[in-house]
């Protein structure tokens, strides 16, 4: 028995396959899904999910979204998403590097700012972790 797991974004469908297993970055933590899960609906962080087909494991960078497990079948609609391999490390190096910076120079009174240099920081994470494979 196999999931068949979708990952949709609004420009494309990243994945469309069977899987043997799936971790979600859920809100609440790390989301293991095997086949014969209950159903569920979870809302998905910044973080990345990995994908296990054919024994071999896929990262890929999720910006946020939500997911349904049901009957076998895992739809994760996100609003933006890569797979790892897709991600130039050193790039996603650098743009983490660069947010980190960002987040040191930004006033910490200025709340509007600091989220939105937070968020910039857990966006590049993301994409680092997946082009590397979660190293």
């Amino acid at each position: 028995m196999a999931l068949t797991v979708r990952v949709i974004a609004p420009d494309k469908t990243v994945w469309d396959s069977e899987a043997e297993e799936v971790i979600l970055p859920s809100t609440t933590g790390q989301l293991g899904i095997l086949p014969g899960h209950a159903p569920l609906l979870t809302a998905l962080d910044i973080g990345v999910m990995r994908v296990k087909a054919n024994k071999t494991w896929t990262p890929i960078a999720l910006m946020g979204g939500f997911a349904e497990v049901d009957s076998n079948q895992v739809i994760i609609l996100v609003n933006g998403a890569e797979r790892g391999e897709s991600i130039d490390a050193t790039t996603a190096r650098a743009a983490y590097e660069a947010a980190e910076a960002e987040l040191a120079r930004v006033n910490p009174e200025d709340k509007q700012a600091v989220i939105q240099t937070r968020q910039a920081v857990k966006r590049t994470r993301a994409r680092l972790q997946a082009s590397e494979g979660l190293k």
